[in-house]
């Protein structure tokens, strides 16, 4: 190159030297970050590199997502834990609307049942009428017949007052379920 081109501002196109030179740098990155990829998984194999002896056993220590996933297996809590999870994304799964109006007490694992208590008698039979659709796509979710059936409780009244002071012929609350 002349020093007329460099005089014109055009940039100096690498040399050979210079372009051996980024080469051997992207190599040496490439080769960096192989050896750090290699290392991590040797780390992860190994319980994070952390052990209680010489050789890897039961009392190595592990992360806290690794503790709790196996204590979930061992103790057979997969569908509770999974429908627990279903039950914190509860507005996810049925939407904003619904869940504005319908919220998951409790499953029942012996039986596969979801009991749900709306707020209203009309969301009640609403969800009732939503019911196997829920059904399906919580199934979809959890696995094939995780939950069998969403039981729907309508609104809970006040306890029924009887006694000298109770107007005869009065049932309890207007709205109630059941």
């Amino acid at each position: 190159m002349s020093t007329d081109e460099s005089a014109r501002g055009k940039p100096a196109e690498p040399s050979g030297v210079d372009l051996a030179r980024v080469a051997l740098r992207a190599a040496k990155e490439a080769a960096r970050a192989r050896g750090e990829a290699v290392q991590q998984k040797k780390q992860a194999r190994r319980g994070g590199g952390l052990r209680s002896g010489a050789r890897p056993d039961g009392r190595d220590p592990m992360r806290l997502g690794a503790a709790i996933n196996r204590l979930i297996s061992e103790r057979g809590w997969e569908a509770p834990a999974a429908v627990g999870g279903v039950m914190g994304r509860w507005p996810q799964i049925v939407g904003a609307d619904v869940a504005k109006h319908c919220v998951p007490e409790r499953y029942d694992e012996d039986e596969r049942v979801l009991v749900v208590r709306c707020d209203s008698t009309a969301w009640a039979t609403n969800l009732r009428l939503l019911a196997p659709t829920l059904v399906a796509r919580l199934n979809e979710d959890l696995g094939h017949g995780t939950v069998r059936l969403i039981r729907v409780q309508g609104p809970g009244g006040p306890p029924r007052r009887y006694g000298p002071l109770r107007a005869p012929g009065s049932t309890g609350p207007g709205d109630t379920y059941g």
